[in-house]
């Protein structure tokens, strides 16, 4: 029994990193080409003030300074400096403002929380419910479902010691069942891609895990017969989880080809155990883009960084390992200030934007490209700020032609907390769950303290479904 155990623990976590599912998925191209999900989201807060135009008029600017809601066209504005990679992009963006998550743990940190809009912590047992990547996941079927991508933190807060490794994640594939995240692109390209591995190391590996794979399963069914009760049940439980990692090896064997042709070309430098930080967002990005593509998947959940996450290899400070915590406090890293740090970070983050837009648009699909179908979103993992406390949770969205949300080449500042019209979000996901097939009445708890305010918190916000 332990022996078994211990095989489907390993087995099994393996499989959650890649999100098994039963279903058939969609083909890549035809009249139901899927729609994909890209959600990234950074730590110590996303500062509402930076993501306002440069150019906004002095009405605007009053709005924006009293937070009161107005919306503008993209097209006649100058986005920030720092999101300078996206200039081009300006049709396809969304700049959204005012959305709120005080039902989320807030501060330094908030798990599951930004994903799943309950308050979540460390214990299984704050897990409510699937995340909003997943349930859009189930929506649009592939072969691994799912995957996640994390620049893990290697101190405080949410430490996971293995940054390397493969780990608890941020998002969560249902009640009390965390997902699992690959933390380095070494170990996913190791994990997703082995399946069409060139080397006779890899080629024997997944040949093992294959006939270990069809022992087990065919011992569990026997064991299975002589159970009754609880313990039939867990044995059918263990049954299930390896039947469904055996059928995810028959979907991507049956893909093998298109799977190798899109296989990542990394540099020696990805695969390192030192990587920079910077480098392993980089890496990270080419294997999603490669997931995507490759139809492996259509839902990529990639934690750009956290609050405990050491910066190494940030532009102008290659040789300082750059504390996100410090930052947060206002200290400077090298010769630059807090707020100069933290204008370099995101800077980076919307090179990776540009990068995964640009390779999508690169692939031709029905009449247009892949980003046709795509949306991404580029938010905080804990709010407005580095103790942060929800009332703001600013998002900047990619999408393409295809999309079904109507906000694109828009800057839109909603209500502020407390005002007739505020919006939260879990209005924000049930919007997007709605859009797309899921007729969830709303997603996520409610604000309990946007009762005194008299506020309907639920539902879709309309105005964006128009």
């Amino acid at each position: 029994m332990t022996d078994r155990r211990q095989f489907l623990k390993q087995s099994v976590l393996s499989a959650s990193a890649m999100g098994l599912t039963p279903g058939l998925f969609a083909n890549a191209s035809g009249p139901n080409a899927p729609k994909r999900f890209i959600f990234i989201h950074k730590g110590n807060g996303l500062l509402p003030h930076t993501l306002a135009p440069s150019s906004l008029s002095a009405q605007d600017q009053e709005k924006e300074k009293r937070k009161e809601a107005f919306e503008i066209n993209l097209a006649d504005h100058d986005l920030p400096e720092w999101m300078g990679a996206l200039n081009e992009l300006k049709d396809n963006m969304t700049i959204l403002q005012g959305l709120s998550g005080k039902m989320c743990t807030t501060g330094h940190h908030t798990w599951q929380s930004s994903l799943g809009v309950y308050k979540a912590n460390q214990r299984l047992s704050t897990l409510k419910w699937a995340t909003v990547d997943f349930e859009l996941a189930k929506l649009f079927p592939s072969p691994l479902e799912h995957i996640e991508l994390a620049c893990f933190p290697d101190t405080g807060g949410n430490g996971r010691g293995n940054i390397n490794g493969i780990e608890k994640g941020f998002s969560a594939r249902g009640p009390q069942q965390p997902n699992y995240a690959f933390g380095s692109p070494k170990i996913a390209m190791a994990e997703l891609f082995k399946s069409v591995a060139e080397d006779e190391g890899g080629k024997i590996e997944f040949e093992l895990e294959r006939r270990m794979l069809e022992f087990a399963a065919g011992s569990q069914s026997e064991l299975g017969k002589n159970l009754r009760g609880i313990e039939k049940s867990k044995v059918q439980n263990y049954a299930d989880s390896i039947e469904s990692i055996r059928e995810r090896n028959r979907k991507l064997d049956g893909m093998a080809d298109v799977i190798r042709k899109h296989v990542p070309q990394l540099d020696d430098k990805y695969f390192a155990e030192d990587i920079s930080t910077i480098d392993r967002q980089i890496g990270h990005t080419e294997i999603l883009l490669s997931a995507l593509i490759s139809g492996m998947t259509n839902v990529v959940a990639f934690t750009a960084d956290e609050l405990g996450t050491t910066y190494t290899g940030i532009s102008d400070l290659e040789n300082e390992r750059v504390n996100l915590h410090d930052v947060g406090h206002g200290k400077p890293a090298g010769s630059f200030k807090a707020e100069e740090v933290r204008e370099k970070v995101r800077s980076h983050h919307m090179s990776v934007l540009d990068t995964i837009v640009t390779r999508l648009k690169s692939v031709p699909e029905e009449s247009g490209t892949m980003f046709d179908s795509t949306m991404i979103f580029y938010f905080p993992d804990n709010g407005e700020t580095h103790h942060s406390h929800g009332t703001e949770w600013p998002f900047i969205v990619l999408a393409g032609d295809n999309v079904k949300i109507n906000t694109s080449g828009k800057y839109i500042r909603l209500p502020k907390y407390g005002e007739e019209g505020h919006k939260t979000l879990g209005n924000w996901y049930t919007t997007v769950l709605n859009a797309y097939g899921n007729p969830i009445e709303h997603y996520g708890d409610f604000d309990m303290g946007l009762t005194k305010f008299g506020i309907d918190q639920a539902g879709s916000i309309k105005q964006f479904l128009g």
